[in-house]
């Protein structure tokens, strides 16, 4: 099978939202009057970002969720994506899958497939994904304000305490793992959070390195600091790791390791006024998405983790660098 008979085999579909589809040089994208384009690029490689011999289906799914994780940061509403694939070798059982679980994902969100490469070479993939959002509208992290509160989705976490089980660096009961697992290779992205956190969140940022590395952009960005009580997302991930004959077996150092620094979580960090607040929980209910409120921005520069009775908490808890 050739390059152009692999791409019209598994990935040539008919567009109904682009000008112009797979097939020719360029896609072509015409955004609503307006609107603004939401544009982002993520990579795959194997090794770095998921292990070989991973379930194909699942690795599409998480290749474009990561795109989507960032549209959501911004408020943007889906609507394209191009598809660079390195391929080893032509293995058709495994791209009939991939392709699977990467359009299903992409149908979900009304997103297309418009275009992009394939070549032979090491398992690579990388997505460049387009969106929409109202001209002065989007979400960023410049926004944070002092006195605002801090608020993160869903439960971070959960994907580093399934690496690390997968590592074998972490006993998990087989049960825990196997709820835990997709958090690491399906994970969800919060799309319809991100819309509807439009013209309440006043800054935000996708967490995909670690919540309080990526909060730390968020703060740079802004010019301020933040108050973090450590154990708002601790005593979550505690709840859902020790759900099932877990209790005991994860220290308390590990929770805060992988809650607060543990990465690949794509769930949404933002900030919003205190007066926000019920309908920041109205707009969490509306999307499905579980939000919690875990500190406030200051406006001292600096971020500083709290314990429950409100001190400083030592520890140094670095999220992930790919050059550190």
């Amino acid at each position: 099978m050739g390059e152009f008979d692999l791409i019209a085999r598994f990935f040539t579909r008919p567009v109904r939202r682009a000008a112009l589809g797979v097939g020719d040089d360029c896609a072509l994208l015409a955004p609503a009057p307006g609107m603004q384009l939401a544009v982002s690029s993520d990579m795959l490689v194997e090794g770095r970002h998921f292990f070989a011999g991973v379930d194909p289906a699942a690795l599409g799914h998480k290749a474009l969720a990561v795109n989507l994780s960032d549209l959501a940061a911004c408020g943007a509403r889906p609507l394209a994506f191009t598809l660079a694939l390195a391929l080893p070798r032509v293995d058709e059982p495994w791209l009939e899958a991939f392709a699977r679980g990467l359009l299903a994902l992409a149908d979900e969100h009304g997103c297309e497939l418009v275009g992009g490469d394939t070549t032979q070479g090491p398992l690579n993939i990388c997505i460049t994904i387009f969106g929409e959002v109202p001209a002065g509208q989007a979400l960023l992290r410049s926004g944070a304000q002092a006195g605002h509160d801090i608020y993160v989705s869903g439960t971070p976490g959960e994907a580093r305490l399934a690496l690390d089980a997968l590592r074998g660096q972490l006993h998990l009961p087989a049960a825990t793992l196997a709820r835990l697992r997709p958090r690491l290779e399906r994970p969800t992205p919060r799309v319809a959070l991100g819309l509807a956190l439009r013209g309440l969140a006043t800054s935000a940022i996708d967490v995909s390195d670690g919540l309080l590395g990526d909060l730390g952009h968020v703060l740079k960005a802004s010019g301020v600091g933040a108050d973090i009580d450590a154990f708002a997302t601790t005593d979550l991930l505690a709840s859902s790791a020790c759900h099932e004959s877990a209790t005991g077996q994860i220290d308390q150092n590990t929770l805060l390791q992988c809650a607060l620094a543990g990465g690949d979580d794509y769930e949404l960090a933002f900030s919003a006024a205190p007066a926000q607040r019920g309908a920041v929980q109205a707009a969490a209910a509306a999307s499905g998405t579980p939000v919690t409120r875990i500190g406030r921005i200051t406006q001292e520069p600096g971020l500083r983790l709290l314990d429950r009775a409100g001190q400083a908490l030592q520890g140094r808890f670095a999220s992930f660098d790919h050059f550190a």
